[in-house]
């Protein structure tokens, strides 16, 4: 993880009551690889805010559905054009957009087709989930199964709706001998919705963890 600086504050209320103030510069923030030229750049983990910059490559998935139980996030497209799921909605948000997905609601996320999309994320109150994004990076890369991050839902406060079955299976398909087989696999933020018909039911893309 990069350098981070703590600046203290003052003891007079203007100055924050003796609070420390965190500063991160870009050269210190942690960057975990993603296919298509994309990265997770991990900026400050826990305490009030978990923040990271998200760039992905031009319709690539950001993440299949799922929900937090304990924070609300916020993503502001820095860049580009990202395609999200918002319970039943779909929408497409464009440079300079917002979007805030309060506790509870069940949300999936995309770079728009022909366009990639780079995002500011920030989850708050902030949950430690830099080892979540590491996995997801390796998971991205082939380097390990989806399966690896349905024990931590809780930990990381990244619950997979049906998750339970999908463990399941994978369970009863590893004592069968099947490996992989017949483990559905959650569906990932669809690339498709247009601005001008932001409800159309998008086209399924390949399976993907995040």
């Amino acid at each position: 993880m990069g350098h981070q600086v703590q600046v203290a504050g003052g003891t007079d209320g203007h100055a924050g009551g003796g609070a420390a103030a965190l500063v991160v510069r870009a050269a210190d923030a942690e960057e975990v690889p993603l296919p298509h030229a994309g990265a997770f750049r991990l900026l400050t983990d826990g305490g009030a805010a978990g923040v990271n910059r998200l760039s992905l490559g031009a319709g690539s998935a950001g993440a299949p559905e799922h929900f937090h139980t304990r924070s609300t996030e916020l993503f502001y497209v820095l860049g580009g054009a990202a395609d999200f799921v918002l319970g039943t909605e779909r929408v497409r948000v464009t440079e300079g957009g917002l979007v805030l997905v309060p506790p509870g609601l069940t949300h999936a996320f995309g770079a728009a087709p022909g366009t990639g999309a780079e995002l500011l994320v920030v989850l708050t109150p902030g949950v430690e989930r830099f080892g979540y994004f590491r996995t997801l990076g390796r998971i991205q890369h082939g380097l390990a199964p989806f399966e690896e991050l349905l024990p931590h839902q809780d930990r990381y406060d990244v619950h997979f709706p049906g998750a339970e079955v999908r463990r399941d299976q994978a369970v009863s398909s590893g004592s069968a001998g099947q490996g992989d087989q017949g483990v559905t696999r959650p569906p990932v933020a669809s690339p498709g919705c247009t601005p001008s018909d932001s409800r159309r039911t998008p086209p399924s893309p390949p399976a993907c963890p995040c």
